[in-house]
């Protein structure tokens, strides 16, 4: 391959030919969290690795979800005493140890109201057994609150009919880069990893058994088959179509539902901690959470039957959420004009035929089987993604026959971690760009600052009201196996979430920055930009619809 050819491009053959020409341990096919939970335990233990993700890593529920590495306190409502000690360990593991730079501790406020079904007691009574169960891995103890606490607390939240409530603590994540770092650890590692990469057909062998897939590349549409002892599909919302490429009767087992969450700035809301609030109407349980100068409002809980790839908010879930935060902060007045961002994800539950309603549904996960060998997950979260990932390594080694090594992603931390003590939330915009770039790559940021320091072009901010430098682009098609410009604007850099500038501009910026590293033609580079704006005036429609609606009302 010539010396010219950029970096990003130069992996990316070097992967396409590992995957052609070895016999892999594990194929594993998804690239969201668990993907990269698995790829990076089983890289670590010795075994061969190959990863195949058909879009972006992070592209589907794990960068939609609520941000939150939590200890699970709604479980205790349901008795699942268990999934509350096995979050609380993982959870302070992710902030102490593996990855202290991405997951940091955050206050949250529980308020409760007259026509609430939990009294305060109650409310407190549970606090008490969560702290009891953390023991040793609690971030702090709960706090009991008094009304008049409460309000000089969080002076925006609604006071009518207000009771009390208590102050407790989990973590909040940004959850694309901990599932792409994680990958990224993988690969460095010495895993096979591929994105827009996918999963054609399953072969089987003469026995009946997996042997190998057909793979094709989502890019540049070449194919080759891929062989390897053992395969793992977690791919969420689509394990069941992967699971029809082995056996075209199976039956499914998911349940989808759909969170969708709004981005407003904090200024607008109004509160300064998390806040625990409830559902317009239903008074289901949700969070009004600080993201640096923004709130995240979610998350909403829906059946949800179409294409995932299509899953997104729509003007129900917009009216609702409104009402809910003006229904829990009255003062902010908030319009459909007020909300920055949207965004709608899919739970990949496995539920009974009975279950009564989309939040009773467990969000325990499961590993399941079939006669030919593909081993598949249902379920899991964000939180206890290497303890799932330890569950299915552990199943892989039995499976390929020989000797692997003990899991050690308890002891070995992510890339960026180094040096990173824990901390308390960043929750203000960092003041330096030095300052930024450490609270987003943690030790890694020095980095990103030694190639703004070697180009000039790239120590430009790319949009006004955003820190994010030009050479975090650089970095994330060099090192982060970013592909597309939604690669970087919605998972790498979250400017999509963040910033109202939005425009052509900027995008085309971005994308001249991307072209000359990933060595796009004109039309490439316009169709990029296209696809782009498409998803963000996607986004905007929704929102118009939610603001004429609110008119006529």
């Amino acid at each position: 391959m010539p010396e010219t050819t950029p970096q990003a491009l130069r992996y990316r053959e070097l992967a396409w030919r590992h995957l052609r020409e070895e016999v892999f341990d594990v194929l594993i096919i998804g690239g969201g969290i668990n993907g990269a939970g698995v790829a990076r335990d089983a890289a670590l233990r010795g075994m061969s690795v190959a990863v195949i993700e058909r879009g972006d890593f992070a592209s589907g529920t794990s960068s939609r979800s609520s941000k939150l590495i939590h200890g699970g306190v709604r479980y205790l409502e349901h008795g699942e005493v268990g999934l509350v000690l096995e979050s609380c360990r993982e959870r302070e593991l992710l902030r102490s140890k593996l990855a202290p730079h991405l997951v940091r501790a955050q206050p949250f406020v529980f308020p409760i109201y007259d026509d609430d079904d939990m009294p305060v007691w109650q409310l407190r009574a549970g606090l008490t057994l969560y702290d009891m169960l953390a023991g040793l891995r609690n971030v702090h103890m709960h706090r009991a609150l008094s009304r008049d606490e409460l309000m000089r607390h969080e002076p925006k939240l609604a006071s009518d009919g207000l009771l009390g409530g208590a102050l407790y603590y989990d973590c909040w994540t940004d959850d694309a880069r901990l599932t792409v770092e994680t990958m990224v650890a993988a690969r460095d590692c010495g895993a096979t990893v591929l994105n827009y990469s996918e999963v054609v057909e399953l072969e089987k062998d003469s026995a009946g058994r997996l042997a190998g897939a057909r793979i094709r590349d989502c890019i540049t549409g070449r194919t080759t088959r891929a062989r390897a002892r053992c395969f793992i599909n977690v791919t969420g919302p689509w394990i069941d179509r992967v699971r029809c490429l082995d056996d075209a009767g199976a039956p499914p087992r998911l349940r989808l539902t759909k969170g969708v969450h709004a981005v407003f700035d904090r200024s607008k809301i109004g509160n300064r901690d998390a806040v625990v609030i409830r559902g317009a109407g239903d008074h289901r349980v949700m969070f009004a959470i600080p993201w640096q100068d923004k709130t995240l409002v979610g998350t909403t809980d829906t059946y949800f039957d179409g294409d995932p790839a299509s899953v997104a908010a729509d003007k129900n879930d917009i009216e609702y959420i409104l009402a809910t935060v003006n229904s829990c902060f009255p003062d902010a007045d908030a319009r459909a004009k007020d909300i920055v961002s949207t965004y709608a994800g899919l739970r990949p539950l496995v539920a009974p035929e009975d279950a009564m309603s989309e939040s009773e549904i467990s969000r325990d996960d499961q590993i399941f089987e079939s006669p030919s060998g593909l081993i598949s997950l249902g379920g899991g979260k964000l939180t206890t993604h290497r303890h799932v990932a330890e569950r299915l390594t552990n199943a892989i080694g039995k499976r390929i026959g020989r000797q692997v090594g003990r899991c050690r992603t308890t002891q070995v931390a992510l890339p960026g971690a180094a040096g990173i003590a824990p901390g308390g939330v960043l929750d203000e915009p960092p003041e330096s760009f030095q300052e930024h770039l450490r609270w987003r790559y943690g030790a890694r940021g020095s980095e990103v600052a030694a190639m703004s320091r070697d180009d000039e072009t790239l120590r430009k901010p790319l949009v006004a009201d955003l820190p994010d430098l030009a050479a975090e682009v650089a970095y994330a098609v060099d090192h982060e196996m970013a592909l597309t410009l939604r690669d970087v604007l919605e998972r790498r850099l979250h400017i999509h979430l963040r910033s109202r500038e939005r425009s052509h501009d900027m995008a085309t910026r971005v994308a001249d920055l991307m072209a000359s590293r990933l060595d796009w033609d004109d039309e490439r580079r316009r169709d990029e930009i296209a696809r782009y704006l498409a998803a963000v005036d996607h986004d905007e429609d929704v929102l118009d619809q939610a603001a004429r609606a609110h008119d006529h009302s």
